[in-house]
């Protein structure tokens, strides 16, 4: 047969163009199987020629390092062309099932997909399946007939050449992957009709260069000293049942903060922008102090994490900026606990499930039921934001539509969202003036304008659930607060022309002020009862500030569930030795502000973290 047929021979110069041609068309293939149409990703690539060269460049170094591993540039490519399509395949798959891509992270996960293939209707892309599978295997059946040596040293050294050669291109890749496919200034730089949309990126951008580029994003760090095992024994012992049966409510509000109690406001009390928080404050069955949130002017989803989980964003890792995009499995929360009690849990966001990838984490979280605007009927908007009016009557629709058993209700509101410019709200809405002894810019006092007009009403939204709770004879517990300050100008300008200590910077006396947003948790008369109103704050200990990641844990021990799971337990017990800890500051409980933290303190700071990173990256939950 091989005296008849004999192998062809290919020179190294063809078999290197030949390794370049297989690559792209490997990449086109890869890109003809993402959900948008390929004539639209085509015609962006040519508008951005760089990320032609970024989609195939992966590719061909994979082709370079398997042909030289095989000797034969043909069954390289065909490997190659297999895992890639196969991985591209797989994003196309996903993004129609849960709209989000495949990252690399997923490659942990393999159990948890099993799983997952059998909760979908997944409906498998047949014909890119077929035409994938033939194209593999006619590059099989080339390498077969046709030989190729790219790296002709490999003659000489054997199998150690050819190691060597798949080495050297394998090292290439990582090297870029670390630093080019690394750099998010390159990754953002890149037009795209939605930035915050990722699996909209993942489609204009290309599969191979989106995928190699969330190799270095959000990762979590392995903190010093973990134990798989020894975490694994700090899970045992939760105790469902403990708690009152009293609804919670739980609200957080965009961007509230009350900037109007500053000493230079000089509101007239007829004119006070928050009326409802100030007599809350003041009501016999509420509580109310400042929760320091992980970051300024913007992450809400983060504070979101933090309340929920009691995790903390800001020591996952020394890079996150996001802790939605480091959740892929199920994790304990809020949610699960009360669902433990027998409670209706829901989540409400008037804004698009895919933002921070809500629809995803918030299953993962345990939430029974989530509605997001697409979801949502008879919207009110002011601007181009649905109200906080609107989304405290659906509120109020969800807890008078719930029957039987208690309810367990958290919602992120968006009506303030920025930006604060004079139109946010039409460009002939009229502003009432911002009363302050402060001498403000006309840019300062715009943003100033419109930020207190959006924080009017998410007061009048609290004043509107506190009076239909008040009304209600089952006994329901309202938490309403902010998920950080608001964004008000470059280099904190408005902050810096009233003065406050929040634009102080490194030289600020209390290190919390750019991350305190005003919290207030309150009972109506039948959870008051309930809950032993007194007896229960007085045992809950709350001081006038909390870090985030304490917060829900406190609620949990508000409704008598303080010891229910070991996890929470762990954090009640915490937050009473540190009720604060930000990044290196921390407040102590007798109201010192530290740095510097005794080895018995940093010690428990360590079992957070390590208990953090269990529950991340191994805790299997159903």
């Amino acid at each position: 047969m091989k005296a008849r047929f004999p192998k062809i021979r290919l020179p190294l110069p063809l078999a290197l163009l030949l390794a370049v041609l297989l690559a792209g068309g490997i990449t086109l293939l890869a890109l003809w199987c993402q959900p948008n149409a390929f004539r639209t990703v085509i015609g962006g690539f040519l508008h951005q020629p760089l990320l032609i060269v970024l989609n195939a460049l992966p590719v061909g170094l994979l082709v370079l390092a398997f042909a030289s591993l095989f000797r034969n540039v043909f069954f390289g490519a065909a490997l190659v062309n297999f895992a890639v399509c196969a991985l591209s395949l797989a994003n196309r798959v996903k993004i129609e099932v849960r709209d989000e891509p495949v990252f690399p992270r997923d490659f942990a996960l393999l159990k948890e997909v099993g799983s997952a293939l059998e909760s979908y209707d997944i409906r498998y892309p047949a014909a890119y399946i077929v035409v994938i599978a033939a194209v593999t295997v006619l590059l099989m059946i080339l390498g077969v007939c046709v030989g190729c040596k790219p790296l002709p040293f490999s003659q000489a050294g054997g199998w150690a050449a050819s190691l060597l050669g798949t080495a050297a291109s394998v090292g290439v890749l990582a090297a870029l992957i670390l630093t080019v496919y690394a750099s998010n200034d390159l990754y953002n730089s890149f037009q795209v009709s939605n930035a915050y949309y990722i699996p909209a990126v993942f489609n204009e951008l290309g599969f191979p260069y989106c995928f190699c580029h969330q190799f270095t994003t959000y990762p979590i760090d392995r903190p010093e000293g973990f134990s798989k095992a020894e975490a694994a024994s700090w899970e045992t012992g939760d105790q469902p049942g403990q708690g009152k049966d009293v609804s919670i409510i739980m609200v957080m509000n965009e961007a509230f903060y009350d900037i109007t109690d500053a000493p230079v406001f000089t509101y007239a009390p007829e004119d006070d922008p928050l009326p409802n928080l100030h007599a809350l404050r003041s009501d016999p069955h509420a509580l109310s102090g400042r929760i320091v949130v992980p970051g300024f002017a913007g992450g809400t989803a983060n504070t979101e994490f933090d309340v929920l989980t009691g995790m903390q964003t800001n020591a996952l890792s020394a890079a996150t900026s996001s802790a939605f995009r480091v959740v892929n499995r199920n994790l304990d929360s809020l949610f699960r606990v009360f669902a433990a009690d027998g409670y209706q849990t829901a989540y409400l966001h008037p804004g698009d499930n895919w933002f921070y990838n809500r629809e995803n984490v918030y299953r993962w979280f345990g939430a029974e039921t989530t509605r997001f605007v697409g979801e949502m009927e008879d919207l009110e908007y002011k601007g181009r934001w649905v109200t906080d009016d609107s989304v405290a009557r659906m509120i109020e629709e969800s807890y008078a539509g719930a029957e039987g058993a208690p309810m367990f209700h958290f919602t992120t509101t968006i009506q303030n969202h920025m930006s604060y410019t004079a139109d946010k709200y039409g460009a002939d809405y009229d502003y009432p003036p911002v009363e302050t002894s402060a001498a403000l810019s006309s840019e300062a006092e715009t943003l100033l304008k419109v930020y207190i007009e959006g924080a009017r009403d998410a007061d009048a939204m609290l004043g509107r659930l506190w009076r239909y709770f008040a009304a209600q004879a089952e006994p329901v517990v309202l938490v309403f607060w902010g998920d950080h300050l608001p964004y008000l100008g470059d280099n904190m300008l408005a902050y810096a022309e009233l003065g406050l200590d929040v634009a102080a910077g490194d030289a600020q006396q209390d290190p919390f002020s750019p991350y305190e947003t005003p919290y207030v948790i309150w009972a109506n008369d039948a959870a008051a009862e309930a809950l032993e109103w007194d007896s229960a704050v007085q045992t809950l200990d709350l001081p006038e500030k909390i870090s985030a990641s304490f917060f829900g844990a406190a609620v949990l021990e508000l409704t008598g569930r303080g010891t229910q799971t070991p996890w929470f337990a762990f954090l009640n017990e915490l937050r009473r030795e540190l009720p604060v800890v930000q990044r290196t500051a921390y407040l102590l409980a007798d109201g010192t502000v530290t740095g510097q933290l005794g080895e018995p303190e940093m010690e428990a700071i360590q079992k957070w973290r390590r208990w953090s990173y269990y529950k991340l990256c191994y805790k299997e939950l159903p």
